[in-house]
């Protein structure tokens, strides 16, 4: 019996805005893995382009972690649970699941092995970085056109200068991870400070 390998990783990690994104991929025994590159390493255009394609020539499946659960667990624990989501949420199931880098997700009656530096090495890990890239690039690009001034299209939410400065300016926001460091410490050092309010 031929093994059916998926690759799954996780995206939005380091960010400090919204919901943690993984996925999880099958390939088709008919994909050009050569095609296939760590998303970080691909243009936007590229990353686009590929998307359409694994999903054309794969089972896939995303999982989120959101806010508050990041908040509640942790930013490792809620990236675990986004991967494991990602894994349950394919049609197909795997006989091994190879997940970037050194921690698993506990997921009953699935095989997983972590695999360092997996989306440089590993297709299908490659394929799944893709996937959860694009859906989240999808969902902060739609909400940076209501919250204005944070530079979201540009750095993810990611804590770049021009990210920070904005807080400072403007505030925290709804979709701000507030318990991590960056934030947190800023809701401290402006306690008093009135913050907008969006809707």
């Amino acid at each position: 019996m031929k093994k059916i390998i998926a690759g799954v990783d996780e995206v939005g990690r380091g960010s400090l805005i919204g919901p943690v994104y993984a996925a999880a991929v099958i390939l088709n025994n008919n994909v050009e893995t050569k095609k296939l590159k760590d998303s970080k390493k691909l243009t936007k255009t590229k990353r686009e382009k590929l998307n359409i394609y694994i999903k054309n020539n794969s089972k896939w499946s995303i999982g989120t972690a959101s806010i508050k659960e990041i908040e509640k667990y942790n930013i490792l624990k809620a990236s675990l649970l986004a991967m494991e989501r990602a894994i349950k949420n394919l049609k197909k199931k795997p006989t091994l699941v190879l997940v970037d880098g050194n921690k698993i997700p506990i997921v009953d009656n699935y095989k997983l092995k972590s695999v360092i530096k997996g989306d440089q090495r590993i297709p299908e890990i490659s394929a799944a970085s893709i996937i959860a890239k694009v859906a989240r690039d999808k969902l902060i690009k739609k909400i940076s056109k209501k919250y204005k001034g944070y530079f979201w299209d540009q750095n993810a939410g990611y804590g770049t200068n021009k990210h920070l400065k904005a807080i400072k300016k403007l505030g925290i926001t709804k979709f701000h991870r507030k318990k991590f460091k960056p934030v947190y410490n800023m809701l401290r050092v402006v306690k008093s400070h009135t913050q907008i309010k969006y809707k």
